[in-house]
């Protein structure tokens, strides 16, 4: 601490330009949660209209949920419906600029605040794709984001399917209303819970969901940390929704945080099948913490253990049966479910230009199979 303030004297009196002691100690306090992981952040003031804006669920922007991952704003994974979901852009795919400028070593904050924007505007960026030789050049056209969180639908062989997008507070009871529905049309052929490209959301709505599918009494995740308030363990409080009917989880690497607390506990609880690609990592927890002036720090405090013990973070949960797509199929898939989601009632799908979702397809034979 005396080096810190005799460094902070130094740089006030004598740097070329004055500068405040707010802008000073504003600066070290990023630098010493740039120390930390990708997921502590330094939030001014002015960053809780932005998370006011993410937890009431509408802004305009591009439809990504992102993160930092080595020194880049990295997408965890483009949001159904939106632009960025349109345009092709996919989970890992790291913004290196917006508007030319270089995105390298920019703030969450910063690259919020950049690319978010009223609707009907423009921002270009530029991204940077595994196994891409050149990078990619987007223009996106910002809209307004009201992300959904269920999707639905029969398969053939009375298989539900059920689709999750993100763990908002209501998604627990969003699900369940789905799945009666579902079960209404004959589900004895088991469900699919598709997870992938979940970026995550809620604690308690990840307790809540795995909650439908494993029964009262089970663990189905717990935190350590350095201080026993952090050292927790969540159980499954209610009795099963869905505790015996024939269950295959879909992930893939983005699905996130959440996702992977559901897709962990029934994996290790052997309640269903989980099937697709190794989860993006993210198994931390972040507790906001208020300052005096209004500021505040999001600052890692314990990780996420599945039941058996695995720790989430960095690791992430693998797939009981593991199923790869290469990226050719995950354009051609995205762009045709896009064509599903906005078909008015009156058109025709032309079955033979579809392609089937290889991981879907798994799932579903199976399931008939078992």
């Amino acid at each position: 601490m005396r080096v810190f303030s005799d460094a902070f004297m130094i740089i006030k009196d004598n740097y070329v330009e004055k500068i405040s002691a707010k802008e000073l100690v504003y600066g070290a306090m990023k630098g010493m949660i740039g120390a930390l992981d990708n997921y502590s952040q330094f939030m001014e003031p002015d960053v809780a209209e932005i998370v006011k804006s993410d937890t009431e669920g509408e802004f305009g922007g591009l439809g990504i949920r992102i993160t930092t991952k080595d020194g880049y704003v990295t997408v965890v994974t483009p949001l159904k419906d939106t632009p960025a979901y349109r345009l092709g852009i996919m989970p890992g795919d790291q913004i290196v600029k917006i508007e030319g400028e270089s995105a390298k070593g920019i703030s969450l904050r910063d690259a919020v605040k950049k690319l978010r924007g009223p609707p009907k505007t423009k921002v270009n960026i530029t991204i940077a794709r595994e196994d891409e030789d050149k990078l990619l050049e987007f223009t996106v056209i910002r809209d307004t984001i009201v992300p959904q969180t269920v999707y639905k639908k029969m398969l053939d062989d009375n298989i539900g399917y059920v689709r999750l997008v993100e763990f908002t507070e209501d998604a627990p009871e969003k699900l369940k209303e789905a799945i009666r529905e579902l079960k209404k049309e004959n589900t004895e052929g088991g469900f699919i819970l598709d997870l992938r490209n979940n970026p995550g959301g809620l604690l308690k709505s990840a307790v809540e969901i795995a909650n439908i599918f494993i029964d009262k009494g089970e663990l189905i995740v717990y935190t350590e940390g350095r201080r026993n308030d952090q050292n927790r363990k969540f159980y499954a409080r209610e009795d099963a929704t869905l505790p015996d009917a024939p269950l295959v989880v879909l992930i893939n690497k983005g699905s996130a945080s959440a996702s992977e607390i559901v897709a962990g506990s029934i994996k290790d609880l052997a309640r269903g099948l989980i099937i697709g690609e190794t989860s993006f990592g993210k198994g931390s927890v972040q507790s906001i913490i208020d300052l005096s002036d209004g500021a505040s720090l999001r600052l890692t405090t314990a990780k996420y253990y599945t039941p058996s013990g695995v720790v989430i973070h960095n690791n992430g949960v693998e797939p009981n049966i593991l199923v790869e797509i290469s990226k050719e199929t995950r354009i051609k898939l995205a762009k045709q479910r896009e064509i599903v989601y906005n078909r008015r009632e009156d058109e025709k799908e032309n079955e033979d230009e579809r392609i089937i979702d290889p991981q879907i397809q798994r799932a579903h034979d199976i399931l008939i199979a078992r």
